[in-house]
């Protein structure tokens, strides 16, 4: 295909061409905005990674119930709204990696760009959140911790 063709099919298309530049322009926007975000998310591998290092702080940002219900071991529950530098778990992991994890990845995203602007270094999500966790069959803990 050559570009005189490229461009008789455009002007033959004009609906699918507009589509094919509104998409090309999304995608592009979110990559960029992902690069400027602030903070990194991780797999569930690499979440099990830094666990067994013993390195991170793992918060999970889950309602009390659904903490209950099923939690990443050794992570904390916090609810979002007392995520904050002076909470007495993060107080000290400044320079720490802060792993943040919701149901979604919604809530952690919201509260990692937070954490940013407070200074933390080293801010991480879980993408995809505990059912991403789940399914990569990976265990959860029930109970309060």
């Amino acid at each position: 295909m050559n570009y005189e063709e490229l461009l008789a099919f455009a002007g033959r298309n004009p609906m699918l061409s507009l589509a094919l530049v509104g998409l090309t322009v999304a995608i592009i926007a979110t990559e960029i905005a992902r690069l400027f975000r602030g903070y990194k998310s991780l797999k569930p591998a690499e979440l099990t990674r830094m666990i067994n290092a013993g390195d991170a702080v793992v918060i999970d940002l889950s309602t009390s119930s659904d903490f209950e219900k099923g939690h990443i071991t050794g992570s904390r529950n916090v609810q979002a709204s007392q995520v904050t530098p002076a909470h007495k778990l993060l107080a000290s992991a400044q320079q720490t990696p802060v792993v943040l994890v919701c149901r979604t990845g919604n809530t952690a995203g919201s509260v990692a760009k937070t954490l940013k602007k407070a200074g933390y270094e080293q801010v991480f999500v879980l993408d995809g959140g505990i059912p991403a966790w789940q399914a990569a069959d990976l265990p959860l803990v029930k109970g309060r911790g």
